[in-house]
């Protein structure tokens, strides 16, 4: 693709879409708005879009994590992050499972915020560091489950979430829902750093190949 990404802005509150249009107008191309779960659909599908910025409590009618799933489910979709200040588990949880990509915070640094829509645009999952941190002050972590080592097995490899949704039979969403779960357990926030991590507690080996 030539030229900045394309980015559909979606919160309830107007000064919120202001302020976070004028912030991403910066470094990309802000092709529309949406205060409802229902627009936000709609602009997905009848405008060129490469990455949706969607806040999970829009008001009346569907929620965020209703309309990511929507948007995700159209013909060649555009990658959808989440930008929220809920940072549950559950929460976190149900948007990947819908098809997020990413999730962060509102308090985030616009660098980070503008670091996770280029990734996201990839289809890379971006999860904010401070849920990271959050989830780690949680419980101890349970055992890494044999189908997550299998996951990162081949992101040692190198292989993008739909090349290894086609290579265990899995979706898509269900490939970054284990990346979260991955990311929570080992305590980072990056692919790589998931990788280095395994590596160091035996999970996995990499190929000399």
């Amino acid at each position: 693709m030539t030229g900045p990404l394309r980015v559909l802005v979606v919160d309830d509150h107007p000064v919120v879409r202001f302020g976070l249009a004028g912030l991403l107008a910066r470094d990309f191309e802000v092709v529309a708005e949406a205060a409802t779960g229902e627009d936000a659909v709609r602009l997905a599908a009848t405008r060129d879009v490469d990455v949706v910025l969607m806040d999970l409590q829009l008001g009346a009618g569907i929620d965020g994590v209703e309309a990511t799933r929507r948007i995700r489910a159209l013909p060649d979709p555009p990658q959808v992050v989440v930008l929220t200040t809920y940072d549950s588990d559950a929460d976190v949880v149900r948007a990947v499972e819908a098809g997020a990509t990413g999730y962060l915070l509102k308090d985030s640094p616009p660098d980070e915020l503008a670091a996770a829509v280029r990734q996201g645009s990839t289809g890379r999952t971006v999860l904010s560091p401070d849920i990271a941190r959050r989830l780690l002050r949680g419980a101890p972590a349970p055992a890494v489950t044999k189908r997550e080592v299998q996951i990162l097995d081949h992101l040692a490899r190198g292989l993008s979430n739909r090349e290894i949704a086609k290579a265990l039979f899995i979706s898509e969403a269900t490939v970054k829902t284990h990346l979260v779960r991955i990311f929570d357990k080992l305590g980072v926030d990056t692919r790589t750093a998931a990788v280095r991590t395994a590596v160091e507690l035996k999970l996995i080996r990499l190929s000399s190949r």
